[in-house]
């Protein structure tokens, strides 16, 4: 007798169709079972406001958990910034896979590099993140930059370029690979210069913890170096209380080694690694005051390695006065 066909939540937006239906060609390819997409409106996408007003990480997501519990999907996929850092009893983040480009890019006009940007240009974020580390790069560098707080799908913000409205807009580089756009970026910006939000570049498949054959199918897409680094890159912005409404940067980078050793295993990618710096970043969003620090380790081994390394970083940030900082948000 033939299966049913899955049903994969996802939301409506072309970027989340892109992803969603990249995992539902993975899944396929594991459970030899037919994928369908099943279109779910969230308040995040119908609504006007910016994230600050409307409630944060949480407002893309809880329409397709509502979907997951109430049986009308089997599973769902979401951008895994977009997710709050408490994660329901009843629901399991089966796997994570192997994440994108985590980095910032920029969309300007004239081709045009950060740094090669005019005095007074105008630079579109919707990102308080962003706004903090752009401004502070541009304070220390002598740029003379205005960040605009917009919001919108990825046309849109291209569209405020394209039709001469600001001269940039900033854009996740994950995002743009997914939908084939990533030849309309005119600056990679290094993570050096802006961090990006915990669990940037990297998907989430989410099902119901009762869910015990699925969980298992779904498991084969999870790729364990890409979960403890953002398990600890969340686990820092839990601890700084903050959502992604606030200015919070974090990355959790694993370098590759030439050669593999003792006790290491493959990353998906082939690679093999070593050590995890976690890095993290809090600032006021006009760059005026920011606490960055970093830790360098042991790969975690286990979720609640990868927990205690966000946390540990978490409370050196707070010592430095980090709370202070994500007090003075932008509006």
């Amino acid at each position: 007798m033939t299966q049913k066909a899955l049903r994969l939540g996802t939301r409506r937006s072309k970027l989340a169709m892109a992803q969603s239906g990249q995992v539902a060609d993975a899944v396929r390819r594991v459970t030899g079972r037919a994928v369908e997409l099943v279109e779910i409106t969230t308040h995040g996408d119908v609504s006007r406001e910016h994230l600050t007003q409307i409630g944060g990480t949480g407002v893309f997501v809880a329409a397709l958990r509502d979907a997951l519990l109430g049986g009308e999907v089997d599973f769902a996929v979401h951008s895994l910034k977009d997710l709050p850092t408490t994660q329901p009893d009843e629901l399991v983040l089966a796997a994570i896979p192997v994440r994108e480009d985590p980095r910032d890019v920029l969309v300007a006009r004239d081709a045009l590099k950060f740094t090669d940007l005019p005095r007074g240009a105008r630079v579109g974020t919707g990102a308080p993140r962003r706004m903090a580390q752009l401004n502070a790069y541009a304070r220390a560098h002598g740029l003379d930059i205005e960040t605009v707080p917009i919001r919108g799908n990825v046309d849109t913000r291209i569209g405020f370029v394209r039709d001469g409205e600001l001269d940039a807009v900033v854009l996740a580089a994950a995002g743009l690979n997914r939908i084939g756009r990533i030849d309309e970026v005119t600056d990679f910006l290094s993570v050096d210069t802006v961090l990006p939000a915990p669990g940037q570049g990297a998907l989430a498949i989410e099902c119901t913890a009762d869910a015990a054959d699925l969980l298992a199918a779904l498991g084969e897409l999870d790729d364990p170096f890409t979960r403890v680094a953002v398990t600890a890159e969340r686990s820092l912005l839990a601890a700084l209380e903050a959502g992604c409404s606030a200015p919070v940067g974090a990355l959790a980078d694993l370098p590759p080694l030439s050669a593999p050793l003792e006790r290491e295993a493959p990353r998906a990618d082939g690679q093999i690694v070593k050590e995890m710096r976690l890095r993290g970043v809090v600032g006021t969003t006009d760059g005026t005051r920011m606490v960055q620090l970093s830790t360098t380790g042991p790969v975690p081994q286990t979720h609640d390695q990868a927990m205690a390394l966000g946390r540990e970083l978490a409370t050196e940030m707070l010592d430095q006065g980090a709370a202070g900082l994500m007090g003075e948000r932008a509006h």
